[in-house]
């Protein structure tokens, strides 16, 4: 399944399990924050400062 900047961190995370080490091995720690259940990852990626189309690069990858 392909990761999309509108699903929420959680929905990332259970379309590929591989998601949440992207996450963290770039500091967003997204996991362990009650925002994760309703914060989209693009919004996650604004409030880090990451660009979302590579996140979404390395999602995806």
């Amino acid at each position: 399944m392909t990761i999309t900047k509108d699903m929420t961190i959680m929905e990332a995370v259970q379309a590929n399990e591989k998601a949440a080490d992207v996450l963290m091995s770039i500091g967003m720690h997204c996991l362990g924050c009650s925002m994760a259940h309703g914060e989209t990852v693009e919004e996650a990626a604004t409030v880090h400062g990451v660009n979302i189309d590579k996140l979404l690069n390395l999602l995806n990858a």
